[in-house]
Order: C-alpha cells, then structure tokens, then sequence
C-alpha cells in the first residue's frame, strides 16, 4: 500500500515553532523548531504508553503540553515507509498519534517522509562516540530532529519556490 507524506509548505499556518515527533512502539522521539522554523532541536522523549483501542495516556497528554508550552504551530509526524514508499506496519501507530494530537489541540498535523531517519541519526551518534547502549534514549530525539529538520529545509524551499 503506497503511502504518500505531506508536502512542507503547502496550507503554510506561517511563522511560528514546529514540534517533530518519531513515533515508536516503545518510545516518541520529540524535537521543536526555533521560532523563526529554520532549527529543529532535540526536545525529549516520551515513554509510550497509549494503545490503539485505549484512552489518551500520559505519553499522549505530555505531547498535548508540549504543543501548549512551546506555542506550536504545527505538528510534524514522522511516516514510516520502506524505500519503494510502502507503509510499514508501523504507519498506523503514526497516524493513531497525529489523529490524537490534532484532536486533542486542534494545530494542524502534518505526516512527514521519514525514511533513514532513524540510520542517519544512529550513524550520527556512533561518529559522536555515543554507544548504542547510552544512545537509546537519545535515538529517539535524533530521530525527530531529521524529520523535523528535513521538514523545514523542504518548507524553506517550497515558500522560495512559490514567492517567485
């Protein structure tokens, strides 16, 4: 089943921070933008904890916070899709947290194309000298920095391409 991302800088909201999110099965990798979206940094990550069928948990409830805290203007999730654009199995859980997070905030949610994200950010940690073991819970935040990152890069791009 092809799965087709969002496009950055289409339905701009405009200036303002962004939140990326890598959701896991285990873990949600959080990273914001500055507030001019040209930077995105490592945030936190949050333990995860709200299945399909249950009610919002604290994972869900402290991501709601965060777009409160940080004035979010927009919410960027992470896709999971293999090389040839397929959904993994693991798109729904993505597109369960989107649903929850716009729902419960009303701020738009974008589905970003993550691919590699989660190997560009290990590579990155083993060249820093980070262990694996060390860097699990920081994987996550390296995670939702590509994504986030590459959204901006695109937005910036896209916003040039269109002023023109």
């Amino acid at each position: 089943m092809k799965v087709e991302p969002d496009t950055p800088g289409v339905d701009d909201p405009g200036p303002g921070r962004r939140l990326g999110v890598d959701v896991g099965t285990v873990r949600i990798g959080v990273a914001i933008s500055d507030r001019d979206a040209r930077l995105a940094t490592p945030a936190e990550t949050v333990d995860r904890v709200t299945g399909f069928k249950d009610r919002d948990g604290a994972d869900i409830d402290r991501l709601v916070q965060l777009v409160t805290d940080y004035d979010v203007v927009e919410v960027v999730v992470g896709l999971p899709r293999d090389l040839q654009g397929n959904g993994s199995a693991s798109v729904k859980h993505a597109k369960e947290i989107a649903f929850r997070i716009h729902r419960r905030t009303n701020v738009p949610v974008r589905m970003a194309d993550e691919r590699l994200t989660t190997v560009v950010a290990t590579n990155a940690m083993r060249a820093a000298g980070t262990s694996e073991k060390q860097g699990r819970k920081f994987i996550d935040q390296a995670a939702a920095v590509e994504i986030l990152q590459s959204w901006l890069d695109g937005r910036k791009t896209n916003l040039k391409e269109n002023e023109s």
